[in-house]
């Protein structure tokens, strides 16, 4: 009898890391090389929210739990809401590879869905490993390439690694946010809609106008502003403060995006928002909008090592003593010695201090670092909406809801 002889199965993805290091997969999803800066997610469920948030917009996201793809995909996970915005997650990097869907609620496969969407994926990866290169040597610029023959010139993409300019200094919400003003009304799932399965809830009576900045907003924060009893008008991330008091909002919404907060503030975000906040509108922020708040305010922001990525970072609030666990996804943060006395740090990351949300000391203005509409993730901190909802209601002379 003959033995097989040894065989070795041609790369048919790389990821290059600025430093020259090269990573070899199998390809998924579609073909190409892209530039970006490569992360580590976390968590464990959610993958399509994740590769739909536009927060990740020039990011390739390694995966740390192995089996990504595996539930398919639907139409209702996807938390796009200009689905017409070219810039978005670059690529994504999985150890096992893409099987087929086995979930009631899947309508396509995941390997499709990625190739639909012009993200370039690959398999076959040690994830753990990268994640242990990200961690300790930080955020990385890199380059995934797709060839389904496995030529690559190694070389080139090198260049192609070493030379992209990176996220500081980019202004990356320009790219994702709304074209035009429209008109939120979706509320979150209601499981008594059509039966067992449910439906995202109907429109509703309003009992406040909310104007919700799209720096690269997630329809699922839209949902939860929808289910205070709001009505809520997205605008872009481009309206200026006379554009926003022109609805005669009770609130005011600075929603999440990617990119460097500093550029889209210093561009045209930081001018609007001290516009809004000299008419003493109660205002609320979320992770982009969190930093650009931070800045319009006083303060600074930084570049972290490595980002905040993931479903399960515990996170204290001041305001309260508790400690929640939260969805995080960002790679900048407020410097929180940075600012002035008139605003207090009202959370903190546990796992490494840095700062997760502000509030101005006798003003309704607050924001926070991580995603409290939780798509995925936990619902610890659902409750930061009920206390937007709070600071509008006392204005109006309504009873106050609770918070928890």
């Amino acid at each position: 009898m003959t033995s097989q002889p040894w065989t070795t199965t041609k790369p048919t993805a790389l990821v290059v890391l600025a430093d020259g290091t090269v990573i070899e997969g199998k390809g998924a999803g579609a073909t190409g090389v892209r530039q970006a800066e490569i992360c580590f997610n976390t968590a464990i469920t959610g993958y399509q929210e994740i590769l739909t948030d536009p927060s990740y917009a020039g990011q390739i996201v390694t995966f740390t739990f192995p089996h990504v793809g595996n539930v398919g995909v639907n139409e209702d996970d996807v938390e796009t809401l200009n689905t017409a915005a070219q810039a978005r997650v670059a690529g994504a990097v999985f150890k096992a590879d893409i099987t087929d869907p086995s979930n009631w609620r899947s309508v396509r496969h995941f390997d499709d869905w990625l190739k639909a969407r012009g993200i370039v994926a690959m398999s076959g990866v040690d994830t753990r490993a990268l994640t242990g290169i990200i961690r300790d040597k930080g955020l990385a610029n890199a380059v995934i390439a797709h060839d389904p023959e496995g030529n690559f010139d190694v070389e080139a993409l090198k260049k192609l690694a070493s030379g992209w300019k990176g996220l500081e200094g980019a202004d990356l919400a320009i790219e994702v946010t709304s074209g035009q003003s429209s008109t939120w009304e979706e509320r979150p799932w209601d499981w008594d809609i059509e039966g067992a399965d449910g439906k995202y809830g109907k429109p509703g009576g309003a009992d406040f106008n909310i104007v919700a900045v799209d720096y690269g907003i997630k329809r699922n924060i839209l949902r939860l502003l929808a289910g205070l009893g709001a009505r809520v008008t997205v605008m872009p991330a481009t309206a200026t403060a006379e554009e926003i008091l022109a609805h005669k909002p009770d609130g005011v919404f600075l929603s999440n995006g990617p990119g460097d907060p500093a550029a889209t503030g210093s561009a045209y975000a930081i001018d609007a928002i001290k516009g809004v906040l000299d008419k003493d509108v109660p205002v609320f922020g979320i992770c982009l909008g969190h930093q650009m708040l931070g800045l319009a305010l006083g303060g600074k922001t930084v570049k972290m090592h490595q980002g905040h990525h993931g479903a399960n970072h515990p996170v204290k609030d001041h305001t309260t003593g508790k400690v929640e666990i939260v969805s995080m996804n960002h790679g900048f943060a407020v410097d929180a010695a940075s600012l002035p006395s008139n605003v207090e740090e009202t959370h903190v990351s546990l796992f490494d201090g840095s700062n997760c949300g502000i509030a101005v000391k006798g003003r309704p203005v607050f924001s926070v670092q991580h995603h409290p509409e939780a798509s995925p993730g936990p619902q610890d901190s659902h409750y930061l909406f009920r206390r937007f909802a709070n600071l509008m209601r006392e204005r109006k002379g309504m009873e106050k809801i609770a918070e928890r």
